[in-house]
């Protein structure tokens, strides 16, 4: 077996993650002057182990291990590379693979199929399922009598190994995506790969909702925590210390790793200016910036970098990051940050996003997309598309939307939507049902509730995705939304932030950009010359430097970390407060999103 590839049935090497951006190093590089592509919060000397050999070296402590994880881990890999590690210390291993207890692939099929609409359809409902029901187990395993140690491999080999060693697997959604994309992984009990777009919708609603909460009932058991995104090696530490950690960054502050997407719209603003980004992309179209059921948060100790998923934060210690809003919002982040990256690049689709009740009755979500866009740089046409002319006629408007798509027929959209002139630091209001659309021109950065992926384009300028194939326009849904009275005047009376200035001082000012009434968080923009003392006031705040070159973050507990311009961070609810010093020169401006007060 060539152990540096994932193999197929017929044992012939594929490509085993697409794209063209670099896996996250295992060991830390230097830190670049700006904007960093790999942060990572140091836990202290001896924490992270690295190597499949330091790992097995631990597990022939115990004559009854489990390797669980995540979806998309390479088991037949993991276990090549132990077994040759067990094969020079001349220990004998007995193997139980979990994979031979799924339930056959007909029976899945049909368990899944409820939440996964017809094939084709962007979206599903979120299951209701847990992890065991796709397997068939015959009970507990016990380990053999036959050889120096048992390993059970597999997802839920915890769960089928009572007293057992337990080694979590973990792996980063978006090398999981990349795996997915070439066909090296497929869904939990599947046995083919399909498009990517169903791969990665029976992801989102199906395999991600069982994944997590299994991982969640694990948590408290884990021995070691493991990060599987290397195809060729591992790093590793120990569960409890990975809690301390996640404790510490609970009560002081956080920045998640960002990852990056091209797209048919795409732009140049974060190619030509953010380090270490692939320049052969085509373009580069979002900064998943804290899109948090995709970001993960990665620790270093002696150079070793290690990765786990921001849920386990929040499976750890919710109350301490949201603070007043725990009972609220539970496991979930509520709030997005994003780029959406337009520079030199084409519009987005004409666009709207679904009602509580409509995400809540069609797809399972919670909350909705409620959004907003905060302009960070724009060339000197760019505009964004926002609310209805006042003279809209939905019938009209709809009707021409179906010819287009028909008909492949050009719409003068800007006879039915308005186009405002965008300009740096601007915020646009989206709350749900809004028409919108970010115009060319833009580096935006999307300030949001945390769904993401319910997007109803209802006209896309008749063009292809990066694959040439045609993109998905959903009419119907649109105008199941679309709130038509948010038209002419009202547009820019109700949609367009108007800032104020409500405290200041010396050499600062606080200024409030109001959010729409239908939003459930604020914006602040903190402006300072030298420092500025914040209060957290029961809420996590999500903070970004949108104009200077770097900012000093100091928090109660003694944590001071450097974060530079367009770096989104977060200080949770139990910081209570901080100090934001300017490291660079001229004033400095961050943006802050908080939760509004639960009685608004």
């Amino acid at each position: 077996m060539n152990l540096t590839e994932n193999t197929s049935s017929t044992d012939k090497p594929i490509q085993w993650r697409s794209g063209l951006q670099p896996l996250m190093p295992a060991k830390a590089g230097n830190k670049p002057d700006g904007y960093d592509i790999y942060p990572f919060h140091n836990v202290g000397e001896g924490k992270i182990l690295s190597g499949y050999n330091s790992l097995v070296r631990w597990m022939t402590g115990h004559k009854f291990v489990a390797l669980d994880g995540y979806a998309g881990v390479f088991w037949d890999d993991v276990q090549g590379y132990l077994q040759h590690e067990f094969d020079l210390l001349g220990v004998t291993v007995t193997w139980i693979k979990m994979s031979d207890y799924l339930k056959p692939v007909e029976q899945v099929q049909q368990m899944v199929a409820p939440y996964l609409s017809s094939p084709g359809s962007v979206w599903g409902t979120k299951a209701s399922l847990i992890l065991s029901d796709f397997y068939d187990l015959p009970g507990a395993f016990n380990k053999s009598k036959d050889t120096d140690i048992t390993v059970i491999i597999g997802t839920m080999a915890a769960q089928a190994a009572y007293g057992a060693g337990i080694v979590y697997f973990d792996l980063p959604k978006n090398e999981l995506q990349l795996r997915m994309r070439t066909g090296a992984v497929n869904n939990l009990g599947a046995n083919a790969a399909t498009s990517p777009a169903e791969m990665y919708k029976r992801f989102y609603f199906v395999d991600w909702v069982v994944f997590n909460q299994y991982k969640k009932q694990l948590l408290n058991d884990i021995d070691i925590v493991a990060d599987a995104q290397w195809n060729d090696t591992v790093n590793w530490m120990y569960g409890n210390d990975l809690k301390t950690a996640l404790h510490h960054l609970s009560n002081n502050v956080f920045r998640v790793r960002p990852w990056f997407e091209p797209g048919a719209w795409g732009g140049h603003w974060m190619k030509e200016r953010i380090a270490g980004l692939n320049q052969d992309e085509v373009n580069y179209a979002w900064s998943f910036e804290l899109i948090v059921p995709e970001n993960g948060l990665v620790f270093e100790s002696d150079g070793n970098l290690l990765e786990v998923s921001f849920d386990l934060l929040m499976f750890a210690e919710r109350y301490a990051v949201l603070g007043d809003f725990a009972e609220k919002f539970g496991d979930e982040f509520p709030i997005r940050f994003d780029f959406l990256d337009t520079w030199r690049g084409g519009n987005l689709s004409i666009q709207c996003h679904p009602s509580v009740p409509y995400i809540q009755q069609n797809f399972g979500e919670h909350i909705t997309q409620d959004e907003t866009y905060y302009i960070l740089d724009c060339e000197a046409d760019a505009g964004v598309y926002l609310g209805f002319q006042d003279d809209i006629d939905p019938a009209t408007f709809r009707k021409e939307l179906e010819d287009s798509q028909q008909y492949n027929r050009e719409v003068n959209i800007t006879n039915y939507v308005q186009l405002h002139k965008a300009n740096k630091h601007d915020l646009f209001l989206i709350p749900n049902g809004t028409v919108h659309s970010a115009g060319a021109g833009n580096l935006v950065l999307e300030i949001s509730a945390t769904p993401y992926i319910f997007t109803f384009k209802m006209y896309d300028w008749l063009r292809l995705d990066l694959n040439g194939q045609p993109r998905a326009i959903n009419i119907e849904h649109a105008f199941n939304n679309l709130n038509f009275e948010r038209k002419g005047d009202r547009v820019q009376a109700e949609l367009l932030s108007k800032p104020s200035v409500t405290e200041q001082g010396n050499n600062w000012q606080l200024v409030h950009l109001p959010t729409h009434a239908d939003h459930f968080y604020d914006v602040h923009r903190l402006e300072f010359d030298t420092s500025i003392d914040v209060e957290t006031n029961g809420s996590c705040h999500v903070l970004m430097l949108v104009e200077g070159t770097s900012v000093i973050v100091k928090t109660k507990g003694n944590e001071a970390i450097t974060f530079q311009y367009a770096e989104t961070f977060v200080i949770p609810a139990a910081a209570k407060t901080y100090t934001l010093t300017n490291a660079g020169l001229g004033r400095a401006k961050v943006i802050k999103a908080f939760l509004k007060p639960i009685n608004n």
